[in-house]
């Protein structure tokens, strides 16, 4: 038998089994902290070590999961299956209730000279087609007036005379009252200057449409110069929203489609919409492009301005489906738990498509008529990632816990005669 040698003792029974405890509960520490990171940031990268265990990057490095019926119904695993299905997709976008834009008139003479009067004289003011706008006083008027009158009273004097007479002074004032007609003087004006057989000094000129004064800009007194926006008038018996869609959901867009409007001033009271329009262009910033939704406007109670949510469903074409819960994502990967016939849990990376408030599309790792945990899904992932931890626990400096070959009883297979 060896002597013992001096200062070193056998490893003791008691120390060993403290030994195994400390280094499982350094295990469950490693394990709470991999869980943990998995929601709170992107996971570890393939090939990455934490203190020597290797971090799972993907569903091939966890281990199968094995656990007996009333284990599973214990922790609350349920199944479904993978099937097809037509999903309904749906969409919400933000949105804003603007003008109708071929509702916006801008009021511009077509003659120069200077506002005597303003009868709409605030941003605001609502006015109706054929309402006086403002008194203009214009030399270039007055003397186009005076031709009238000229040619009107030559067509009176030459009445009785020779055809052709007739014919030149009746040319000379239907041209003057033209003239005048074109510069969108009112015909009544036009008429009241003949009937009084003297000019009018000022003009009265009318709103050619109804609405709201969106912009005043002119003054009492202003000269004006032919072209100059005046008012900026909008009528507001139609409106529009405008949302702002997803780059992923324009394909799911369709013209006509019907929308359901929710306003923040207005709870409780959601509008029905068809999309009228869809922008052909799209915000480089907020990966968005716009749709436009055109709804009636009774009473005006909608302004614009408003914010809007616009609420519609998609039916999608037939497609693989799953159950959300069904599928664990974390930052690197989607991951489902296949049923084996022989009552195990295999972990299967899934590709995901598209997504409605209940379903997953599966474009790939499932086939129809597979069967996948539908609920306790995280539980089971634990897992199988715990397997994964102890199974490569062994490879740790230190982690060999089998018994010292010089502490082997005599007579075993690892040990020496003493």
């Amino acid at each position: 038998m060896k002597p013992r040698e001096k200062g070193v003792s056998p490893a003791r029974p008691g120390a060993r089994s403290v030994l195994v405890f400390v280094l499982l509960l350094a295990a469950a520490v490693v394990l709470a902290v991999l869980l943990g990171r998995r929601d709170v940031g992107p996971g570890p990268r393939a090939g990455a070590h934490d203190h020597g265990v290797a971090a799972p990057s993907s569903g091939e490095s966890l281990r199968t999961v094995h656990l007996r019926g009333a284990e599973a119904r214990r922790i609350g695993v349920t199944f479904a299956e993978v099937g097809r299905a037509t999903l309904d997709q749906p969409v919400r976008a933000v949105a804003e209730v603007t003008f109708d834009e071929t509702r916006v008139t801008t009021v511009a003479l077509k003659v120069d000279g200077w506002v005597e009067r303003l009868h709409v004289d605030y941003t605001g003011s609502e006015v109706r087609r054929g309402e006086p706008l403002l008194d203009l006083y214009s030399p270039m008027l007055v003397t186009a007036q005076e031709e009238l009158l000229l040619a009107s009273g030559l067509a009176t004097e030459v009445s009785t005379g020779a055809p052709d007479a007739r014919s030149g002074a009746e040319r000379l004032a239907a041209s003057a009252r033209k003239r005048l007609r074109n510069w969108d003087v009112p015909a009544e004006a036009i008429d009241r200057t003949e009937r009084a057989g003297r000019p009018s000094r000022t003009v009265t000129f009318r709103s050619p449409v109804g609405g709201f004064v969106l912009e005043k800009l002119v003054q009492r007194g202003q000269r004006v110069m032919a072209g100059d926006p005046l008012f900026r008038i909008a009528d507001l018996s139609r409106v529009w929203v405008e949302g702002e869609l997803f780059e992923r959901d324009l394909a799911s867009v369709r013209i006509g489609q019907e929308v359901t409007v929710d306003l923040q001033a207005l709870p409780g009271h959601s509008r029905q919409g068809r999309i009228a329009y869809l922008y052909p262009t799209l915000d480089p910033g907020t990966r968005t492009a716009k749709v436009r939704v055109e709804l009636s406007n009774p009473g005006f109670v909608l302004k614009p301005g408003m914010y809007a949510t616009l609420r519609f469903t998609t039916p999608l074409d037939t497609v693989l489906t799953v159950p959300r819960s069904a599928v664990l994502v974390t930052g690197e990967r989607a991951l489902a738990f296949l049923k084996r016939p022989d009552g195990s849990y295999e972990p299967r990376p899934v590709v995901l498509g598209r997504t409605t408030e209940d379903r997953l599309e599966i474009l790939g790792g499932l086939d129809a008529g597979d069967s996948v945990v539908a609920s306790g899904t995280f539980l089971v992932d634990a897992e199988s990632n715990l397997g994964t931890i102890m199974g490569g626990m062994g490879d740790m400096p230190g982690m060999d816990i089998r018994p010292p070959r010089d502490s082997a009883p005599p007579g075993h297979p690892n040990g020496e005669e003493r």
